[in-house]
């Protein structure tokens, strides 16, 4: 069996804190190293306890979430850390980002979906709740925006095929590799391919990068 990946939840209110270590313990891909219910006391179990992930809440006393991203990041630079907040804010979703956040979801995600999500951010992409990427997208736009210095984003949606095209809108609706794959009923390593062909020809690097595109251009779905 492969390696667990380690976490840290951190998190003030300890029936939700539980609750989210309860879940993680369930999937066979996690393993919960410590927990937290503040900042100060995460830091010093970073500096103790290696993980790779750090579920890291937004509002906690002291110290806020999006306040102490970047120290944990002196810590360890490898360490991924997800905010999981009930915060739509977009000025905080915006320093959670630029502090160099790794995801940004919102505690009304499904459990399911919340699992899959921290597995998408082990294995190296960056998330953001879909109810929050219009936000993202207002926040962001300005001259260092991913999409506000290639050309313009409608022209290069000429780019891609119709079939890279509905994988860009699905990319936006939040859904991950294995999800498009089911919708679109093809392979799962299909969906990777066609996932590496856009980030290629729009020349962005993660699927946050392209669902603010997918905004800008007018490719999100409908439904």
């Amino acid at each position: 069996m492969t390696e667990k990946s380690r976490l840290m939840v951190v998190d003030d209110h300890p029936l939700l804190r539980r609750g989210l270590v309860s879940l993680l313990s369930y999937d066979e891909r996690f393993h919960v190293a410590c927990e937290a219910s503040d900042v100060s006391e995460a830091l010093q179990l970073a500096k103790s306890t290696p993980v790779e992930l750090i579920l890291l809440d937004n509002h906690l006393p002291g110290v806020r979430g999006v306040d102490a991203i970047a120290l944990f990041k002196e810590i360890d630079p490898q360490v991924k850390v997800v905010m999981l907040t009930v915060s739509e804010d977009e000025e905080d979703l915006a320093k959670a980002l630029k502090s160099g956040a790794d995801g940004y979801l919102l505690k009304t995600s499904d459990s399911e979906q919340l699992t899959d999500t921290l597995w998408q951010v082990i294995a190296g992409e960056s998330v953001v709740s879909p109810q929050m990427m219009s936000k993202l997208v207002a926040s962001l736009r300005h001259p260092n925006s991913p999409v506000s210095d290639q050309g313009g984003p409608a022209h290069l949606a000429e780019r891609l095929s119709p079939r890279e095209r509905k994988i860009v809108e699905l990319i936006a609706k939040g859904l991950s590799n294995k999800l498009i794959a089911r919708e679109l009923d093809i392979a799962e390593t299909t969906v990777k391919i066609h996932v590496q062909h856009v980030f290629k020809k729009l020349e962005l690097s993660s699927r946050v990068q392209v669902a603010l595109f997918a905004v800008s251009a007018g490719l999100q779905p409908t439904s």
